[in-house]
């Protein structure tokens, strides 16, 4: 593959802006990470495995971001692997490209994560300009042979996460900041309103969608939005503590997203529906090391440590941690799905019959709401 300029590279970067409200620019540069440390395996040390990774937010966001590079950093202490990320990219193919092409050309990178949904084609692409190199793609649908997709059933969680909210409010009306209508994002509202409902059938979900994944403002907007409306739990599908915060500052409660964050907001945080990165980066990484690697669509949750709900704080109402642990039991064990009819949508019509559990397929292309959702693709 011919190397490209560098000069064209450092141009083309100039021209991105961040996604935090459009006011920061994308690391132009590589950020690399040593992994000359004490302990680690000598063999995978010794390996020609260099990782990379493009990361859509701040590697200190307190949310999405963050929790995918504490996957990063536990393949430097577990595996002794050296890696490299670019993190603040946009969202479109020229962004995507530009930074993985800095990551194998500059910094030698042979091994590539890409961690947003809207950076697909761009991977795509790339998978196919360097057939030598292995990607994996979060949360997207297109693979190819040197090419995964990736992601937690952290709707599983979500679902314990709705247990906590149904049994916090007190108005039968809860609040979710989502970021866009795409089926990850409604299976986990789904999800979600679907445990409120297992221990609170009287109350609503009413969802609020900012058009972004990471924009601090605009998830705070949302948030008060829903909370002036008179919502008391927050929920979200957002990748900073933002809404969270919202809720503190409203009197209200918050249940956070992709990483603990009970420090954010303490006088209204309840819990967090969370990915363990590791649980993937680590094994993807040790296949690449022993030549066992092939391309593959990844989903698992709670069973293998892929999704976890966080502890739950003081706040929640008596009798919770009960129900949560119940239910969790029930979905590692497999007699509990949460997608299993009777299923309902918003308008009333039956969309799964009672006793049938939906498929891995079906929840992964989810496109409609259940019954209890509030909401619109324009708010």
């Amino acid at each position: 593959m011919k190397k490209k300029i560098l000069a064209a590279l450092m141009a083309a970067a100039m021209l991105l802006t961040g996604c935090s409200g459009g006011n920061s620019s994308q690391d132009s540069s590589a950020s690399g990470s040593s992994s000359a440390e004490s302990g680690t395996d000598s063999t995978a040390a010794n390996s020609d495995i260099k990782v990379g990774f493009v990361y859509i937010g701040s590697i200190n966001d307190g949310g999405y971001t963050q929790a995918h590079d504490k996957g990063r950093l536990a393949i430097e202490e577990q595996l002794g692997v050296e890696t490299a990320y670019i993190e603040n990219v946009e969202e479109n193919v020229s962004a995507v490209t530009t930074a993985i092409d800095t990551l194998i050309e500059e910094n030698g990178c042979n091994l590539i994560y890409t961690n947003s949904f809207g950076f697909m084609d761009g991977t795509v692409q790339m998978a196919k300009d360097y057939p030598d190199v292995k990607f994996a793609h979060c949360s997207g649908y297109q693979r190819a042979d040197n090419m995964s997709t990736y992601f937690g059933k952290v709707y599983q969680a979500r679902y314990l996460t709705g247990i906590v909210a149904g049994m916090k409010t007190e108005k039968n009306y809860i609040g979710y900041v989502a970021a866009k209508p795409i089926p990850e994002v409604i299976r986990g509202i789904n999800a979600f309103t679907l445990g409120v409902q297992s221990v609170n059938p009287d109350a609503k979900v009413e969802v609020y969608f900012t058009n972004t994944w990471y924009d601090p403002t605009e998830e705070k907007n949302g948030a008060l939005a829903l909370l002036n409306k008179g919502v008391d739990v927050i929920a979200q599908h957002q990748d900073t503590t933002a809404p969270q915060v919202a809720a503190q500052e409203k009197g209200a409660y918050c249940i956070g997203y992709n990483f603990p964050t009970p420090d954010a907001a303490p006088d209204a945080y309840l819990t967090a529906a969370c990915f363990d990165w590791a649980t993937f980066y680590v094994d993807d990484c040790k296949r690449a090391i022993d030549g066992t690697w092939t391309s593959r669509a990844y989903w698992e949750g709670l069973s293998e440590h892929m999704t976890y709900i966080d502890t739950l704080t003081s706040l929640c109402a008596e009798g919770t941690q009960e129900k949560v642990d119940a239910a969790q039991a029930a979905i590692i064990d497999g007699t509990l799905e949460p997608f299993t009819g009777p299923l309902y949508d918003q308008d009333g019509t039956l969309k799964v019959e009672e006793g049938v559990k939906m498929t891995d397929d079906e929840i992964w292309n989810m496109d409609w709401y259940v019954q209890g959702v509030i909401t619109s693709a324009q708010n």
